[in-house]
Order: C-alpha cells, then structure tokens, then sequence
C-alpha cells in the first residue's frame, strides 16, 4: 500500500504543430510538455497535460520534486498557494478532478469554434477560402454568427490596416471580428484602430491590444470599446477577479482547472476558453468548459483553432492513447 495514497507517473513528449502559427510575440511550430497518470488511493484514475506555450525550464524542476508519491495535502497546498507554474498546475487539478470522480457524468463536447485566421496578407485567403468551402456554421445561442479571429501586430501597422479594410469588405454582415494583438500594440497605435473600429458593429473585441503593463491604457481603451485581456491575465493573475470585461481564458495554462469550472458553472459571464495546442488528454478539459461556458449568460464561441489542432493518436479522447503515443 502506498503511503502518501497517491500514485504520480509522468512521461516526456514533443512533437511538431500541424501548421506553424504567427502571433506577434513568436511563432509556434512544436508542442514539449508531460503527461500525468495520477491513481488515487481509493483506485480513482486521473489524467492531466503540462505542455508551455514555449519552453519553460521551471516545469520540469517541479515536476521532478513531486516525486512518485506526493502526499495530497502538499499537493493541494501548492495548488492553493500559486507556486506552481500555470500547467503543471493544469496537470495536477485536471487529474485530482478527474481520479475523484468530477466528471463521472461525462465529458462535453465544445460549440462552434471561432475560425483562427493567419497573420498578414495571406489572412483574405484563408477567409475567403473559409467563405466559399463550408456553410457559415452559427456560434452559440446569442451569438449567432461565424466568429473570426485575425492576428495582428504582426506586419507594418499601415500593412495591417489596409489588410482591415479589405477584410471587412469581405467579411459577412453577420458575422463577428475578434482582433488579437498579443499586447504589441503603442497606445497611439490602439488609437487609431479604435477610432476606426468603434463603430464597427462586428468587431467582437480587441484581445490584449497593449502590454500586460499598461494597465491604465488598457482600462482606457475598455471605456470606449470591447477589450479582452488574455497575457495580462497571466502576468497579474489577480485582475481575473477584478477585471469587468472578457476574459481569454486557456486552462492549460492557466493552473488549476477546478475553480474555473466552477465559476462556469455557476454562469459567471464574459469568459472565453482558448486552446493552447493541447493534447486529447488537455483538449477533453477545454472542450468540456468551452460547452460548460455557452451554457452560461454570455456564450461566446471558443478558440479551438480548427486547423492548428494535433491529430492521430496525440488527439484522442481515449488517455490511454495519447499516453501510448508519448511512449
């Protein structure tokens, strides 16, 4: 009998993203992280992902000090007190929910995803691709349109904002337009696409459009039209209790899924869950609060990127899959 009660295994993986993707801070091309297998003293089995957006140094010193036989009162002081980074956090909350039995009543499936469009000019491509391939499919209830998300900051800024002006032209008049700058933005250039977008009845919002430091400028920006923060939840974790506005909310990387989801369910508005390039393992968390947040008062389509997503066995919904194909 183990005497902590709890059962750890991690195992390493890396593996190449389908299609690279450009933001405005760096562009993804691989996913490196570890699988968690939790058994619970009572026989329960859990399941968790901790996979970085880019590589991090800290998870796997954390992960090593754990060791394969943490007692579950120092596990769950570490969850409470934030010294974890954000996804080994994920792994250890996703796994103690689930060895616990959390989700005995099944897993979601999510809603329409917004459609993730690329970076500069090959952005009116992509959406008139999208356009011409497939029925505009509807977001969630209250949301009835396709939703698209364009990433910015990325070209010149004179670029960018002829690239805008032909893509509304194309986009459809009931759709919605999220802009995600990764908070690269000046003030002055927030400005000025605020002065052209105010009116604008499809923008959704602007997501992180200045520096996680800027919070003044980005208070400012909220007071005359939409603003999600999304890096700034990050580096000032408190501001997901005080900030009003919408919220990009990836919880894989966020730390422990268990408060989240109880938030969702208890309808909290103006979240929106965005994926991280998840593994299935990941991916069943993000698609079950995803749906979990379209039940609520504000659904939102979720950032799924449909077409950046990993496939074959690394997809699965199936754990045990996605652990063989780490092995």
């Amino acid at each position: 009998m183990v005497a902590s009660g709890l059962q750890l295994r991690w195992r390493p993986f890396a593996l190449a993203l389908p299609r690279p993707l450009q933001t405005a801070r760096a562009t993804l091309t691989h996913k490196r992280g570890w699988l968690l297998q939790l058994r619970s003293a009572s026989g329960g089995l859990g399941w968790g992902e901790a996979a970085p957006l880019v590589p991090d140094s800290a998870l796997e010193q954390a992960i090593k000090a754990m060791g394969p036989e943490p007692a579950r009162t120092v596990l769950e002081a570490d969850l409470a007190s934030g010294r974890l980074p954000g996804p080994v956090a994920f792994a250890l909350g996703a796994a103690l929910a689930e060895a616990d039995g959390l989700l005995e009543s099944g897993w979601l499936a999510p809603p329409p995803s917004a459609q993730l469009l690329p970076a500069g000019p090959d952005v009116l491509a992509a959406l008139d691709e999208t356009l011409q391939s497939a029925p505009l499919v509807a977001g969630p209830p209250g949301e009835p349109g396709p939703t698209f998300k364009w990433k910015v900051a990325v070209r010149s800024d004179s670029e960018e904002r002829a690239l805008l002006e032909q893509l509304l032209a194309r986009l459809p008049a009931g759709a919605s337009l999220r802009l995600d700058a990764n908070g690269r933005w000046d003030r002055a250039t927030a400005r000025a696409w605020a002065d052209r977008l105010a009116v604008e009845s499809r923008l959704q919002w602007l997501e992180q459009p200045l520096d996680p430091g800027d919070q003044a400028g980005l208070e400012a920006l909220a007071a005359r039209l939409p603003v999600a923060l999304d890096e700034s939840l990050s580096a000032s974790p408190l501001l997901r209790q005080s900030w009003p506005g919408w919220q990009v909310r990836r919880p894989s990387q966020d730390g422990d899924p268990r408060p989240l989801m109880a938030d969702l369910m208890a309808r909290r508005p103006r979240l929106m869950l965005s994926t991280a390039f998840e593994t299935g393992i990941g991916l069943r968390w993000l698609n079950h609060l995803a749906a979990l947040q379209a039940l609520g008062p504000t659904p939102a389509a979720p950032g799924l990127a449909p077409g950046w997503q990993l496939g074959g066995g690394w997809a699965s919904a199936n754990p045990w899959q996605v652990w063989g194909a780490a092995a």
